[in-house]
C-alpha cells in the first residue's frame, strides 16, 4: 500500500498520508506527499489532507539521520519537507487538515501551511519539540511559525518546545477550531462546500500576496546551505 493515496472527485482532491504507523515523514513519504499536491494543482483542486491513522496525524521528520547527524540523509530529507511545505502553500486552491491526533514537526509544519485546520477533540499533542531532543528548530520553521503562529505562543512552542492540547493549539494558530472525532468528515464535508462558492481567481490572488513574504524567505533558505548544528 503506498505511504501517501490520493483520490479526486468533483473539483476536490483527498490526500491521505498513512504509512502503516504514525505516519513518520521520511523523504520518500515527503517526495510522495508533494507528488500528490502536483497532482491537486494539475486538477485544479481543493485539497482534504488527512491522515489515514486513528490517533496520530504524523510523528515528524524521521529522527534517526537527525539523531546521527547524517547531514547528507538530513539535508535531503528536509529540503523534501521543504518542498512539501511550500507547494501547500502555493497551492491556488483551499487546502483543508483534518487532525485528529498527535502532531509533531514535520506534520505540525503542513498545518502551518494548510488553510483550514479542523482538529479533533482528545487528548493528544501538537506542536515543535525539537529542542526537547537536542535539535534547534531550522530556519525556514521558524520563519513558517511567525507567519501563523500567534505571537505570544511563538517563544513557548520554538524556544521551548512545549507540546500543546488541542485547545491550545487552537489557541496558538496550528488549528482553527475542534470538533468531536466523530464529527470530523462532517466538519470537513461543510468547509468544502462553503469553499466552493467563493471566487478562486480571488482567494489565489489574495493568498499569494499574503503569503509572499514567507513563501520568498522560506526558498531563500532551501537554497543556502544550513547550518549542521540544526541536523
Amino acid at each position: 500500500m503506498p505511504s501517501v493515496l490520493y483520490e479526486f472527485e468533483d473539483g476536490l482532491a483527498t490526500i491521505t498520508i498513512d504509512d502503516g504507523k504514525v505516519n513518520v515523514m521520511t523523504a520518500e513519504l515527503l517526495g510522495a506527499l508533494c507528488g500528490a499536491i502536483d497532482r491537486a494543482a494539475a486538477d485544479r483542486a481543493m485539497i482534504l489532507l488527512r491522515s489515514g491513522r486513528d490517533r496520530v496525524f504524523s510523528a515528524g521528520f524521521d529522527v534517526k539521520p537527525l539523531m546521527n547527524r547524517d547531514a547528507s540523509a538530513s539535508r535531503t530529507m528536509v529540503q523534501a519537507g521543504i518542498r512539501a511545505i511550500l507547494a501547500l502553500l502555493e497551492h491556488p486552491y483551499p487546502v483543508i487538515a483534518l487532525c485528529g491526533g498527535h502532531v509533531f514537526p514535520m506534520g505540525a509544519f503542513l498545518l502551518l501551511a494548510s488553510d483550514v485546520r479542523i482538529g479533533a477533540e482528545g487528548d493528544y499533542r501538537i506542536g515543535l519539540n525539537e529542542v526537547a531532543i537536542g535539535l534547534a528548530v531550522p530556519d525556514f520553521a521558524l520563519e513558517l511559525a511567525g507567519y501563523r503562529l500567534a505571537q505570544t505562543w511563538r517563544h513557548r512552542v520554538c524556544a521551548l518546545g512545549e507540546m500543546l492540547s488541542p485547545g491550545d493549539a487552537v489557541s496558538a494558530g496550528f488549528l482553527d477550531r475542534l470538533v468531536p472525532p466523530d464529527h470530523l468528515a462532517a466538519a470537513a464535508n461543510a468547509v468544502v462546500v462553503q469553499l466552493k462558492g467563493i471566487d478562486m481567481a480571488a482567494h489565489t490572488q489574495t493568498k499569494q500576496a499574503m503569503r509572499e513574504r514567507v513563501i520568498r524567505s522560506i526558498r531563500t533558505i532551501a537554497g543556502a546551505r544550513q547550518p549542521e548544528h540544526q541536523f
